[in-house]
């Protein structure tokens, strides 16, 4: 009886060691997540800085880009403006003929010039002569 006796207290000494083991390592844990918590508030703050810092950099790059474009190609003339717009405005005309070309879908697009276009080309010619002269 006294044998048991003592094992049960011995049972009972190693269980409040455990308990206290246990208590000691939640512990442990806790300050762990709230130091790991901290840490993760303090990289998305300054993760919010750098996106702000990021965010002014390019503002102010492209304000720079934007200001460097027009001390380097300044206004065109309106002449030169009409001209490329004119020069679009035929690609677009063409794109549907050398789309369907470059798709394997219709021969090479042969450009009938008729008596208009032929005089507009003219046209154009000579208005690009006058610019480049200037």
């Amino acid at each position: 009886m006294t044998s048991l006796i003592a094992q049960e207290i011995r049972l009972s000494k190693r269980h409040e060691e455990i308990i206290s083991q246990r208590l000691m390592l939640l512990q442990q844990m806790q300050n762990k997540l709230e130091g790991q918590n901290k840490e993760k508030v303090s990289q998305i703050q300054a993760a919010e800085v750098a996106f702000e810092r990021n965010h002014s950099l390019l503002k102010d790059i492209e304000a720079a880009e934007r200001s460097l474009k027009t001390r380097i190609h300044p206004l065109l003339p309106p002449e030169v403006v009409s001209l490329e717009t004119l020069y679009w405005a035929s690609v677009e005309e063409c794109i549907p003929k050398w789309e369907q070309f470059l798709l394997g879908k219709s021969p090479y697009p042969i450009v009938a010039v008729n008596q208009n276009e032929a005089e507009n080309q003219n046209e154009t010619e000579s208005a690009v002569q006058k610019e480049a002269q200037r």
